[in-house]
């Protein structure tokens, strides 16, 4: 794992542990207490297991296929509560940004902002996430190589700020499929920047014809042993304790009560390849 990022995110703990991060939560803040069971159930497992772990959630949905979809509680709502998850668990946390002008808005509550893979190659909001002084998590493009991701990177180098992570999840395959090219991780890695693996984003099914986006949640272990085999520093994946009632991405999911032996899975190979 490159230290260049993680030990300059503030609250990051076992970062000495030789294992990958993870970067976990829902897609959206729904609630209280949903984020809230989410949280201290993976804090207890990455304590256990040693593994650095950021609380992931979006505040707001931008990025959505019908009119009527969930888009979220409120912005500052949604905020405040990713703010008491870092404060309660001592942990940090991460959300998306979906302009420039929410950069410095977002940033007063979160520890790393998150660009979506639509956006990776907007330089405003690039710019503004990098000014703010915080972690920058730049999702790569479906539509996008990752030999390109070190021109990304560099729009927000260029400005002094080098805490960054670039994550993959995957590629536009066709209308309706996304495929992971694990060529991809080490390409990106020779940036000198932590990689991440975005597991279950990397299994929807985009473009579906009833408007909701579909998945494949039975392959989040196949792809996440794959990516800690191929090295990647850290992953990422949405979790719920019921994703078919989640609000958000429910169809590609992991079940909050597996996380616990998938991550086990993982750190058993991470100690082979390292």
């Amino acid at each position: 794992m490159k230290s260049c990022v993680i030990e300059n995110i503030p609250l990051i703990k076992n970062t000495d542990s030789g294992n990958f991060f993870l970067i976990a939560g829902p897609c959206v803040i729904e609630s209280e207490d949903n984020i809230m069971e989410i949280a201290e159930k993976a804090v207890e497992i990455t304590e256990k297991f040693k593994i650095p772990y950021i609380f992931k959630g979006s505040y707001r949905k931008a990025n959505r296929s019908k009119s009527d979809s969930f888009t979220g509680i409120g912005d500052l709502k949604a905020l405040k509560l990713l703010a008491k998850v870092r404060d309660r668990f001592s942990i940090p946390v991460i959300t998306d940004i979906h302009s420039a002008q929410e950069a410095a808005m977002a940033a007063e509550y979160v520890d790393i902002l998150q660009i979506p893979a639509f956006l990776c190659r907007q330089s405003d909001i690039l710019e503004a996430a990098a000014d703010t002084g915080k972690a920058v998590n730049i999702k790569k493009g479906q539509f996008l190589a990752p030999e390109s991701m070190r021109f990304v990177a560099e729009k927000i180098s260029e400005t002094g700020n080098n805490n960054i992570m670039l994550t993959d999840r995957g590629t536009m395959f066709g209308y309706g499929d996304i495929v992971v090219d694990f060529r991809s991780i080490p390409v990106m890695q020779s940036t000198g920047y932590p990689v991440i693996m975005d597991i279950t984003h990397s299994l929807q099914q985009p473009n579906q014809s009833s408007g909701v986006t579909g998945g494949k949640p039975e392959l989040i272990e196949t792809i996440a042993k794959a990516a800690i085999a191929v090295g990647a520093d850290g992953i990422f994946m949405e979790t719920h304790p019921e994703p078919s009632k989640a609000k958000s991405d429910g169809a590609n999911m992991l079940k909050l009560e597996y996380l616990e032996s998938l991550l086990e899975k993982l750190i058993r190979i991470r100690q082979v390849i390292i």
